[in-house]
C-alpha cells in the first residue's frame, strides 16, 4: 500500500485516477482541489481544498499527508487563455510545478505529472520519447517548462505526454467528446477542424497507465495516447455515430477558418510501445472508448454535465 496525494482531483483526469485507485487497489488516497468538497469519493477520501498556486498551502498539504507518490494532474489546458493570459499560465502550469517539486524533495514524494502532444509543432509523426520538442504555442511552452522544472528538480518523477483525452466525470468542463455530445443532443450544429490530426485517448486507460505507474515504480518519459489517429471532424462523427445522434448537424471546416487565438500543430501522433512494454497497457481505439463512455453515461443519473 502506498500514499497518494493527487491534485485537480474535481477535474476529469483526478476524478478518474481517484475513482480507479479506489476500485482497483488497496494505496491510501488525499486529494486535492480547487473547489471546497471533492465529487467523487466523498465517504472513503480524504479531501482538502489547495490552491496549487499558493506555495505554502501545497507544502502544508504534502507534510500534513506525506505521500510516497504525487499524481499531479491540476492545469490550465485552455490552450487559448494561455496564449492571452500568459502570467497566469505561467503560474499554474510551471510555478506550481516548482512548489510540488521543492515539497516533494523535502519529503521523499514521486511526482507523476502530466503533459502534452502540444510540446511538438506537428510537423514530423510518428514520435516516440527521444524526439526533440518544438512548441508553437504558449501552453505548449509552459507544458515543457514544466517537464524541465522535474528534470532539474533532482527527485523521482514521471512525466505522462498525452493528447485529446476524453471521458465522462461529474461538474467537470466539456472534452471535445462531451462537447460534441451535449452541442448535438441539443441540436445544435457545430463546426470542427478537419486539418488538425491526433490521437484522442480514452480517460479510463490514461489513468490505468498512471496506475501501473505507481504500482510498479517507473520513473522517466511515457508517451500515451489512444490506438487511433483521426481528425477532429471524423473524431466528432464517431462520437454521433455511437450515441446514434444527427452527422449532419456536424460542419467541416479548416484551421484558418475557424482562427484560434493560438497555433495548434496539425498532426500528432505518438509511438507508445514504451508505455505498452513496460506498463503491460493497451490504449483503446476511438469505438472501443466511445463505446465504454456511453456505458458509463448510460449507467449515471447525472447525464451529460
Amino acid at each position: 500500500m502506498k500514499r497518494v496525494l493527487i491534485t485537480g482531483g474535481n477535474g476529469l483526469l483526478g476524478q478518474t485516477v481517484t475513482r480507479l485507485l479506489l476500485q482497483e487497489t488497496n494505496h491510501e488516497i488525499f486529494v486535492t482541489g480547487n473547489e471546497e468538497h471533492p465529487v467523487v469519493g466523498k465517504q472513503i477520501t480524504a479531501y482538502r481544498q489547495v490552491d496549487v498556486t499558493d506555495k505554502q498551502q501545497l507544502r502544508d498539504c504534502v507534510q500534513k499527508f506525506k505521500p510516497a507518490v504525487i499524481v499531479h494532474t491540476a492545469a490550465n489546458t485552455d490552450v487559448d487563455t494561455c496564449e492571452e493570459d500568459r502570467d497566469t499560465a505561467q503560474l499554474v502550469n510551471v510555478r506550481a510545478v516548482e512548489y510540488l517539486a521543492e515539497s516533494a524533495r523535502i519529503f521523499g514524494a514521486h511526482i507523476i505529472h502530466i503533459s502534452s502532444d502540444y510540446v511538438f509543432d506537428g510537423e514530423k509523426a510518428p514520435l516516440d520519447e527521444s524526439a526533440p520538442p518544438h512548441p508553437i504555442n504558449y501552453y505548449g511552452r509552459t507544458k515543457l517548462a514544466s517537464e524541465n522544472v522535474l528534470r532539474g528538480a533532482g527527485i523521482q518523477h514521471t512525466i505522462i505526454r498525452t493528447m485529446i483525452f476524453y471521458g465522462f466525470g461529474y461538474n467537470v468542463k466539456p472534452n471535445f467528446a462531451l462537447w460534441v455530445l451535449g452541442n448535438l443532443s441539443a441540436g445544435n450544429k457545430i463546426s470542427v477542424v478537419i486539418d488538425q490530426y491526433g490521437q484522442p485517448t480514452f480517460v479510463d486507460d490514461l489513468a490505468y497507465g498512471i496506475i501501473k505507474i505507481i504500482d510498479r515504480g517507473r520513473t522517466g518519459l511515457y508517451h500515451m495516447s489512444g490506438a487511433d489517429v483521426v481528425s477532429r471532424y471524423d473524431f466528432a462523427v464517431a462520437v454521433a455515430e455511437t450515441f446514434r445522434l444527427p452527422k449532419n448537424l456536424i460542419q467541416p471546416i479548416t484551421s484558418d477558418e475557424l482562427s484560434q487565438l493560438a497555433p495548434r500543430p496539425r498532426y500528432s501522433e505518438f509511438v507508445t510501445q514504451k508505455a505498452r512494454m513496460e506498463l503491460g497497457i493497451r490504449m483503446s481505439n476511438i469505438h472501443e472508448g466511445l463505446s465504454v463512455l456511453r456505458k458509463q453515461i448510460e449507467d449515471s443519473k447525472f447525464g451529460f454535465t
